[in-house]
């Protein structure tokens, strides 16, 4: 049996695989936070949740994507613009009440003096027929970026074990699209079920 030292980097084949160690998010600072919102804002074709969680998400890595999920399930639940409140939420948690207000203001502000220019301009040529007709292909390219942020959104659901999720969410979808039943009292029946049998689940 040799005695000789073992070679550098030699792990023996029994040895455990050493973890990897994943950083902590960089928190933003509050320009960061104002320059991200209003690029979004600005950015926000066909609604500004895809390009919220493009950014948050994919691009800048502030967030995994199961805390964007829980993050805008929760401003769901708020009252309010569900991404106004996501703004004032994440800012929040990262940069305080400054944080919160830098990123509402970058998200409300460019979008505002845009919309009153656009908004003045749509009074004057609205009416003209080739423009009907181009607002007709925006709108189904909207809903095409929607769809695709669903499935986006979704992913981390289906990647964790099957619970009540996913039913909760096939519910939700029957009752309200499906069946036209009003959406308030489908929530006030849903989120106490949901809340209920996710604790359950996790116990």
């Amino acid at each position: 049996m040799s005695d000789a030292p073992p070679t550098p980097g030699f792990r023996p084949a029994s040895a455990p695989e050493p973890e990897a160690v994943v950083p902590p998010p960089i928190a933003p600072t509050l320009l960061q936070l104002f320059v991200a919102f209003a690029t979004v804002s600005l950015s926000g074709f066909g609604g500004v949740l895809a390009w919220s969680r493009r950014t948050i998400v994919e691009q800048r890595k502030w967030m995994s994507a199961e805390e964007f999920n829980d993050l805008y399930a929760l401003c769901n639940f708020l009252p309010g613009p569900n991404v106004v409140n996501l703004s004032v939420v994440f800012g929040r948690r990262f940069g305080g009440i400054p944080g919160a207000v830098t990123a509402l203001l970058g998200l409300i502000g460019p979008s505002f003096i845009m919309v009153t220019v656009l908004s003045l301009l749509y009074a004057r040529y609205g009416s003209i027929e080739a423009l009907q007709r181009m607002f007709m292909a925006v709108a189904a390219a909207a809903a095409g970026l929607t769809i695709s942020t669903v499935v986006k959104m979704s992913e981390p659901i289906l990647r964790a074990p099957l619970g009540p999720a996913p039913a909760t969410a096939v519910a939700a979808f029957v009752a309200v699209g499906v069946l036209r039943w009003p959406l308030y009292e489908v929530l006030a029946v849903l989120i106490p079920v949901s809340i209920a049998l996710a604790w359950w689940w996790r116990r």
